[in-house]
């Protein structure tokens, strides 16, 4: 059985489209399915939408949480309440085309354990955000040993896969990138990026920033490294302009004011408060760890687990 997940924040006007899209292609490929909704916290009648289109034999179900816990979790949520030996997770959207889902699983029927959606245009977005994504990514997939420059979320795992990422127990865990890390025999699939049907995008210009900085501070030590790099710059500068003061000094030339000692001293503290700031963040998400709080808070349900296994 495949089980497709479905992270949903605020798509109420998509529930019912994306869940009448899915069966219909899975049911005319004859593939053995089930639909989980993940509604991370929505504000709006996401749930209740999700309720509407359950269904009592469990293929459409859906799971609540107690507030918006963000999308790594909702995906992680699905993936521990799926039952098939297999697992798809598509955006509720439908940016993710509905269509390659059939293409994977045959793929995986084939040997494969890890089908990527690979993007072959990232849709219509500006110039920065496309920059901003590929520099990114460029520095995830340096950590990860991968190519992630037109990585999706979009991906199909077997069972083996999933159970590696649920046994992870790191708070912070990047989906996209530790699918790929993880390793499995691996192969693609290339889409377009579609146009939302309905609604609007989730993501505004400082929650994708938080969103990467998140992640890659999750998954990669390079921007505590940049410190040292910090470091040796002004170790140059520095000694340049030693020699120079001693230079002037040992001709009998006088520095004019004071200018010189504050450009140096301020762009000293600046690397510093930098520096500082980097080393605080890790030390916050170290202590976020060390808590041991939950991933997510499930508020309901829409079926009794165990009657469904």
């Amino acid at each position: 059985m495949l089980s497709v997940i479905i992270p949903s924040y605020n798509e109420e006007p998509m529930i019912n489209k994306t869940a009448a899209v899915l069966t219909k292609i899975l049911n005319e490929k004859d593939i053995c399915h089930e639909l989980i909704f993940v509604d991370d916290g929505s504000k709006d009648n996401t749930w209740n939408r999700i309720l509407e289109a359950s269904t009592p034999d469990g293929k459409i179900r859906g799971i609540s949480f107690s507030r918006n816990f963000g999308k790594e979790s909702a995906i992680l949520a699905g993936l521990a309440e799926a039952n098939g030996e297999c697992a798809v997770v598509i955006d509720c959207d439908l940016q993710h085309p509905p269509e390659k889902i059939p293409e994977m699983y045959k793929l995986w029927e084939e040997g494969f354990e890890i089908i990527e959606g690979v993007k072959s245009n990232r849709g219509k977005e500006s110039a920065l955000h496309s920059l901003s994504a590929r520099v990114f990514y460029k520095l995830i997939g340096k950590a990860a040993g991968v190519d992630m420059e037109n990585a999706s979320d979009f991906k199909l795992l077997d069972r083996k896969a999933i159970n590696a990422l649920l046994n992870m127990r790191e708070k912070y865990a990047f989906f996209r990138a530790l699918s790929s890390w993880i390793g499995f025999r691996t192969t693609s699939v290339e889409f377009d990026v579609r146009e939302r049907e309905a609604g609007i995008s989730k993501w505004s210009a400082l929650s994708l920033f938080k969103y990467a900085v998140s992640n890659l501070t999750s998954f990669s030590t390079f921007p505590i490294q940049i410190i040292t790099f910090l470091g040796i710059i002004t170790f140059i500068i520095s000694l340049v302009l030693g020699c120079i003061a001693l230079v002037q000094k040992f001709t009998g030339v006088a520095l004019e004011g004071f200018t010189t000692v504050i450009l140096i001293m301020l762009f000293t503290s600046s690397i510093m408060m930098i520096s500082l700031g980097i080393i605080g963040y890790y030390i916050a998400r170290i202590y976020e760890e060390i808590k041991g709080r939950p991933r997510y808070i499930v508020s309901e349900k829409t079926f009794d687990n165990e009657n469904n296994q």
